[in-house]
């Protein structure tokens, strides 16, 4: 009578062999929830953090016109894992779609899930705005409607290995309550 081919080495081979291709298959999952969860890499965001006014002139007399200097503490906000490395960018303000200031962000480091804050000073002045009634209007209601648009070009570092090219952008609308010297109804993207 022949009971069958089971042979005790033979058997605690195939043991051995299915306890390593269930390791396998777990350090599989392991590193896949890891790529999903900590390599996910995200846009930093940048925004206005604070913004005031100083040294405020406004003319709607004759050839209307205004000038300020705006004093802004901007925030880039890096959710990721990795350091965001970015170059120098430019902070543009803009009146009704004409460029009246601009200033530069310098070149800096964001660490890994953590906000880098920068003060930055921003002349604004109306010289490039064509003479017209909505200027003399605007002056003359006490509030010039701004907006500012800036972009961040720069990397994400992961561990030294990984290096991301990523953007981050900012568009914001606000209106210069001339009378007040403040800044009213911020509103970024």
């Amino acid at each position: 009578m022949v009971t069958g081919n089971r042979n005790p080495a033979t058997a605690n081979r195939r043991k051995i062999l299915s306890y390593i291709v269930a390791g396998i298959i777990l350090q599989m999952l392991i590193i896949l929830v890891f790529v999903l969860i900590f390599l996910r890499i995200r846009s930093p965001k940048v925004r206005f953090k604070a913004l005031t006014v100083e040294n405020i002139n406004a003319n709607s007399a004759g050839s209307p016109s205004f000038s300020m200097k705006l004093a802004a503490q901007v925030t880039v906000k890096n959710p990721n894992f990795g350091h965001f490395k970015f170059r120098d960018s430019p902070i543009s303000i803009f009146y009704k779609g004409t460029l009246v200031g601009e200033s530069y962000l310098p070149k800096r480091r964001a660490r890994a899930r953590s906000t880098e804050k920068m003060n930055i000073a921003i002349s604004v002045d109306s010289k490039e705005v064509s003479s017209s009634s909505s200027l003399r209007s605007d002056i003359n209601s006490g509030k010039i409607p701004l907006s500012s648009k800036a972009t961040l070009y720069g990397k994400v570092h992961l561990f030294k290995v990984i290096k991301k090219k990523k953007t981050a952008k900012m568009d914001c609308t606000m209106d210069v309550n001339i009378k007040a010297n403040t800044i009213e109804n911020l509103k970024c993207k």
